[in-house]
């Protein structure tokens, strides 16, 4: 009996991730940004503009040199039911029930019918409170990846982006069938429940454990999307009555990789998601848009709009057999690519930047999920020329994912070479991190 159930999300997301070099908590990942509470539509540079708003490419300085931004990597776990600890503790449950099934024999029922029962009884039991326990739940996981180069000019500013987000999901569907066959056996002061247990643990000892886990039908799921982008942005800078209002478009080629590996508990294999039948891709065109005004020298506010062309790209299509009722159910999903309309607002000097970004639109992701949408605060403080130190907070207001606080640091010696760094924690035990380097020339 394989009774393998790792369903542990940070695994999962991050064998999607490595094994992709994809990945975003928004549809990017830059580190100073991140920090900064997700911010970044009016606050980000001109050399991770690209990234987020392409009209900031033209808010570059006249020294302002070639940035090349190699990578920056981000990722966020949520595990508000602590799947991480709670899967090892079911984990060692599922490991001894199928060690006492494995090791049944007639002889033993015979010879010892009390104690052998008993014990059989016993991981029953435990197995049925497992499953239990894992009804409803679920653990997520998003991740980011970025690489830019950004070339500043006075005529049109242009940089070429590669960047990638990924979602992974973890739940499980426990059918109410398997706890009520384990629970009709796992009592062992009623007598009836002892006669039951002597005749399934006598049969499986004959014939086989299979003759317990073909009775079992709960299912678990990991489902994921791979989002991955590469286009050139470009931008111009024009003079509306006095205020330098910047427009920038990111026309852009998109590979979307989609994975729906659900089957029986019994038979999960953390390693089998990748397998081709529970794998799909899509390829289409997609383009980002992007404004940028500076009111004063010191207020910039910035609107942007990613994925302006809708995708609706369907998972594959599982099939699995109830084992009691042999009725077969389709699982299947729909990953939505939308539009994504995002403001911005910030105030900055030479020492202090302060930031604030609302998303206009909902995001969208998996159909069986609900929509977020993001508003964020974040400040940079530097203190000294070659350092910086962040901090941010940013809250779901559909209250579906965790609310988080953001902090981070950069370091910039002589101004040539920048290392940014991020991490973040908040509600339903979700926490992650980030960094990013860059060069200038």
């Amino acid at each position: 009996m394989k009774y393998n159930l790792k369903l542990s999300v940070v695994a999962i997301a991050v064998s999607f991730f490595v094994a992709n070099q994809a990945g975003a908590a928004n549809t990017w990942a830059e580190a100073r940004n991140d920090a900064m509470g997700g911010t970044g539509v009016a606050s980000a540079n001109y050399g991770s503009g690209a990234l987020i708003n392409p009209a900031l490419l033209a808010k570059s300085k006249p020294e302002d040199d070639i940035t090349v931004i190699l990578p920056s990597v981000s990722a966020q776990i949520t595990d508000k039911d602590d799947l991480r600890n709670e899967i090892d503790d079911i984990s060692d449950k599922i490991d001894y029930y199928d060690d006492v099934v494995d090791n049944l024999t007639f002889g033993d029922v015979i010879a010892n019918p009390i104690g052998t029962v008993n014990q059989f009884q016993g991981a029953a039991g435990d197995l049925a409170d497992s499953l239990e326990f894992l009804r409803g739940k679920r653990a997520s996981a998003n991740a980011g990846a970025g690489v830019a180069v950004s070339v500043p000019n006075d005529v049109l500013p242009v940089a070429f982006v590669a960047k990638g987000y990924a979602h992974a999901v973890v739940s499980t569907s426990i059918d109410q069938g398997d706890i009520t066959y384990l629970r009709e056996m796992d009592d062992p002061n009623d007598p009836a429940d002892f006669a039951r247990a002597t005749a399934r643990a006598i049969d499986a000892a004959l014939f086989g454990t299979d003759r317990i886990t073909d009775n079992l039908n709960s299912t678990a799921s990991g489902r994921a999307a791979i989002v991955s982008d590469y286009g050139i942005a470009i931008a111009h800078q024009f003079d509306a009555g006095g205020i330098p209002l910047s427009v920038g478009v990111t026309p852009k080629l998109q590979k979307t990789w989609l994975y729906n590996y659900t089957t029986t508990i019994n038979d999960y294999d953390k390693d089998d998601w990748k397998k081709d039948r529970y794998r799909n891709d899509d390829t289409s065109f997609n383009i980002d848009v992007g404004l940028a005004a500076d009111l004063t020298e010191n207020f910039t506010v910035g609107l942007t709009g990613q994925n302006l062309i809708s995708n609706n790209i369907d998972t594959k299509d599982v099939r699995i057999e109830n084992r009691r009722t042999g009725e077969v159910k389709n699982y299947k999903d729909t990953y939505q690519i939308s539009p994504i309309v995002t403001a911005g607002v910030a105030w900055h000097n030479d020492l202090v930047t302060l930031s604030a970004d609302g998303d206009l639109t909902e995001t969208k992701g998996f159909k069986s999920e609900k929509n977020s949408q993001f508003v964020g605060v974040g400040a940079e403080v530097t203190p000294l020329s070659w350092l910086a130190v962040r901090a941010g907070y940013r809250a779901d207001v559909k209250g579906d994912e965790s609310n988080v606080f953001t902090g981070g640091v950069g370091f910039a010696p002589f101004n040539r070479v920048h290392i940014d760094l991020t991490g973040l924690v908040g509600e339903k035990e979700s926490w992650g991190a980030g960094a990013q380097l860059s060069l200038t020339f």
